[in-house]
């Protein structure tokens, strides 16, 4: 095992079942950890929006079809203020919590305050366990290229035992940090 690799991310195509795998992975953890992970909101089967969901129970739109924002992909606007006041406090490393990351993606990324965030994260001594955007722009591809990065791309056939793989990796590095 690469013994400096302290940061296990998911990338992969649009509903490959990333957020699905990090579910599992945070119901999985017999550690403390601190973070958020992003869902899906649907209304009569059609997506209308992307709900952020901290693991100590905020939650509010990353993206919705209603939101009027400057920034916006497709049809949905970006609520920078959400990103800022729940995502961003909930993935600063607290002692040594896991911190999960669901997502570094285009929508995240349009705020400057989250990328610091994040790279703090990463930077941090902390484990960090998230998903990042299949494909991005420079700031996304340089994080993909950190020498700390481990990354599996979430497909239909290893999308059930992936979480199995990232959380006995998890224990182990935990092991041996004693």
């Amino acid at each position: 095992m690469n013994l400096h690799k302290k940061n296990f991310f998911l990338t992969g195509a649009p509903s490959s079942g990333k957020t699905t795998v990090i579910k599992k992975i945070i119901k999985g953890l017999d550690h403390p950890a601190n973070g958020f992970y992003t869902e899906e909101e649907r209304i009569e089967g059609r997506r209308v929006g992307f709900v952020m969901n901290t693991l100590d129970g905020k939650k509010g739109y990353l993206a919705h079809q209603d939101i009027k924002s400057i920034f916006h992909i497709r049809r949905y606007g970006v609520s920078i203020e959400n990103i800022e006041a729940i995502a961003v406090p909930s993935i600063t490393p607290i002692s040594r919590n896991i911190i999960i990351l669901d997502e570094i993606g285009k929508m995240e990324c349009f705020s400057e305050i989250f990328k610091g965030a994040a790279i703090r994260a990463l930077d941090s001594p902390n484990i960090v366990i998230g998903t990042i955007t299949l494909g991005g722009d420079d700031f996304i591809l340089k994080i993909k290229e950190r020498e700390d990065m481990e990354i599996h791309e979430v497909t239909p056939d290893n999308r059930d035992f992936l979480p199995e793989i990232i959380l006995e990796k998890v224990s182990e590095l935990l092991r041996m940090e004693g």
